[in-house]
């Protein structure tokens, strides 16, 4: 019997055929897309990583807030709609005020310390609210901030008095706001606008956030995070909770080793992200300077007063948790 040969447009057509019965993941985040990102970098290396393990599974990535705005994210991956992001927890704190502890000035000390909150009773009370919120965490990220102003340099609390800033979530802008700052809330991904428009002389965000978004271009001071960062934001890989459901055990293997490794690529990539932070400011003519401890403690006695007492006063088991964060060393 003489073998079949196929027509080599049928045998491609069954190869795409064949493509096309995989599972098809859609991954969203609001961050630059193949402009060096890490946020970025972390999904797309999942995707990478994803693919060579063959089990039927393929990730496509929308960066930018090409298939979801930065807030809606949330939302959609938890009603299913929304396969992956790499979000910013606290965007999502509206909907669950745990969050906003993810996102409490002066909890997490320095990337050390945050890796040890990653397996701490802390993260454990975090990640349970987001299971019962339907999402999961493919993999742990934090990144260090600081602050932007084209005012003046903000340090210690008075030299933010009067300034309109951005601020990321509700314990900051609690804080800031005590401290005599109007307050405008957006995404990091709309800043640079709102700083071009003059709708905000001042911002905080991430040290990645600060260099994807060129923010160089709209401040003259910037405030690094030093010896003494109060501000480190919880912004993991998350997969909707109703499709985990949906994938086989394969599946849900290299996706979870997916998330491992791009979570160890990120730990080794952190620590260089401030630096670079501060070169490309420096570079681009931009001040750059750092809290003194004496500024950092004077923000915490506000925070204390505003943003810890109001999270544990009105957040169910709000007390618990921070307790749970100042318990890790």
């Amino acid at each position: 019997m003489k073998p079949i040969v196929l027509p080599m447009a049928t045998a491609l057509a069954l190869c795409a055929s064949a493509a096309s019965a995989d599972t098809v993941l859609r991954a969203s985040h609001q961050f630059p897309g193949g402009q060096g990102d890490i946020r970025d970098e972390m999904v797309q290396m999942m995707a990478r990583d994803v693919a060579a393990a063959d089990v039927g599974l393929t990730i496509e990535v929308y960066p930018g807030q090409s298939l979801f705005k930065a807030r809606e994210q949330w939302g959609a991956l938890t009603r299913g709609r929304l396969d992956i992001t790499s979000l910013p927890l606290d965007y999502a704190s509206g909907r669950h005020p745990e969050f906003s502890a993810t996102l409490m000035p002066g909890l997490v000390r320095n990337q050390a310390h945050a890796q040890r909150l990653n397996d701490s009773e802390y993260m454990a009370m975090i990640k349970e609210v987001i299971i019962d919120g339907g999402a999961r965490v493919l993999a742990d990220a934090w990144l260090s901030g600081g602050f932007a102003s084209s005012q003046q340099c903000i340090t210690s609390p008075d030299t933010i008095e009067g300034q309109n800033i951005r601020a990321a979530g509700p314990a900051f802008e609690e804080m800031l706001e005590a401290a005599g700052a109007s307050i405008s809330s957006m995404p990091s991904s709309e800043i640079y606008t709102a700083m071009q428009t003059g709708v905000l002389d001042a911002a905080n965000t991430s040290s990645m956030s600060f260099i994807s978004y060129r923010l160089f271009e709209q401040v003259d001071c910037m405030t690094q995070p030093g010896d003494f960062a109060l501000w480190f934001m919880y912004e993991p890989i998350l997969i909707s909770e109703q499709v985990w459901q949906g994938l086989d055990e394969a599946q849900q293997t290299a996706l979870m080793e997916a998330g491992e490794a791009a979570e160890a690529f990120f730990a080794e990539e952190a620590a260089a992200i401030d630096q670079q932070m501060v070169d490309v400011y420096e570079e681009n003519g931009v001040e750059v300077v750092s809290m003194s401890e004496e500024d950092y403690n004077a923000w915490l006695d506000i925070a204390r007063e505003t943003s810890y007492k109001n999270f544990a006063e009105s957040v169910p088991n709000g007390q618990a948790i921070i307790d749970a964060a100042l318990a890790v060393e």
